[in-house]
């Protein structure tokens, strides 16, 4: 397939690009700069010059490709125009490729957010108010005051995506969780953790630590997005996470305390929005996001393949040597 990517240099296009390719597809990457372009074409996919502001653009790339996948986030457009304004252009995206795919029976996939059942919150108010997990058939907008912010516009964007399958698009839904790694990971998650407790001399957790946190390795992610642009059906969700649900978040900390040589504590709850340990991450490290992937596996034929969160973890690259 001649397949039309965005943000193929970023942490999940650079390796979905080389999966792709090793697939068998022909790949394309859109590139604003110089730089992105070099990266691209190192890649091995060829390049389009343009941006995803373009929509006239991604609407002539879409109809020239036999199918698109979307990873691009616009951490340009949250930081100058806030949330809003964040909507608002990935909405614009969307309705960009309906237009040139309406009826093609084509496919896109999209990167989405992992979140909780909208049934039933997503904090860790008080031990115990664990949601149950969510799958790929729960909908996109979750309930409760925990999704604000990005995980809120990301959901209003998935329901648009899934929309399209009703005008003939073969558009899903590549949900990722919170936690996505790599030996290439310098700007995710888990070095921000690491950094934060290398900062203040402990690694936090909040309250008994009992949130669960999904992960997934990106290559695993990779393959996820490739299997749903070969043969996913339309209007469908998938889970790019890996087995057993998530990952305790006190089990995180710990593991990183081993390795820094620091002691895991808690964070109790009643402190936790307070300025202090967490910061502006406060918000995010209380959320329980357990998640299945028994649709995926079964209808994809996906199998993860990586090590898990505490064994990258133990392994040592995100810990570099001084």
């Amino acid at each position: 397939m001649r397949v039309f990517v965005t943000g193929g240099t970023g942490h999940a296009g650079s390796h979905l690009i080389p999966e792709l390719i090793a697939a068998g597809h022909e790949v394309t990457g859109l590139a604003r700069s110089d730089g992105t372009a070099t990266a691209l074409s190192a890649l091995g996919a060829k390049v389009r010059r343009g941006d995803v502001d373009d929509l006239d653009g991604l609407r002539e790339a879409a109809a020239d490709s036999d199918g698109v996948i979307h990873v691009a986030f616009r951490r340009d457009v949250l930081l100058s125009g806030g949330l809003d304004a964040l909507s608002a252009a990935e909405l614009s995206a969307v309705h960009a490729y309906g237009e040139a795919l309406s009826g093609t029976g084509k496919p896109l996939v999209w990167a989405g957010s992992i979140g909780s059942p909208a049934n039933l919150g997503g904090t860790i108010a008080s031990p115990g108010n664990l949601g149950r997990p969510a799958t790929e058939e729960d909908p996109a907008l979750p309930g409760g005051d925990a999704y604000k912010g990005t995980l809120r516009v990301r959901n209003v964007v998935e329901t648009a995506v899934i929309g399209l399958a009703e005008r003939g698009v073969r558009s899903s839904v590549v949900r990722l969780p919170p936690v996505a790694r790599s030996t290439t990971d310098r700007e995710g998650f888990l070095p921000a953790l690491i950094a934060l407790a290398k900062e203040r001399g402990f690694v936090g957790y909040p309250g008994d630590g009992a949130n669960l946190w999904p992960s997934v390795h990106i290559r695993d992610a990779a393959s996820v997005f490739r299997l749903a642009l070969e043969k996913g059906p339309a209007g469908r969700y998938w889970h790019a996470v890996e087995d057993g649900g998530g990952v305790p978040f006190r089990e995180i900390a710990e593991a990183i305390g081993s390795r820094l040589g620091l002691p895991a504590v808690s964070v109790p709850a009643d402190v936790l929005m307070l300025p202090g340990y967490f910061g502006s991450l406060a918000h995010l490290v209380t959320l329980d996001l357990p998640a299945t992937n028994l649709i995926t596996r079964r209808a994809l034929g996906w199998e993860p393949a990586q090590p898990g969160l505490l064994a990258d973890l133990d392994n040592g690259h995100y810990f570099p040597r001084a």
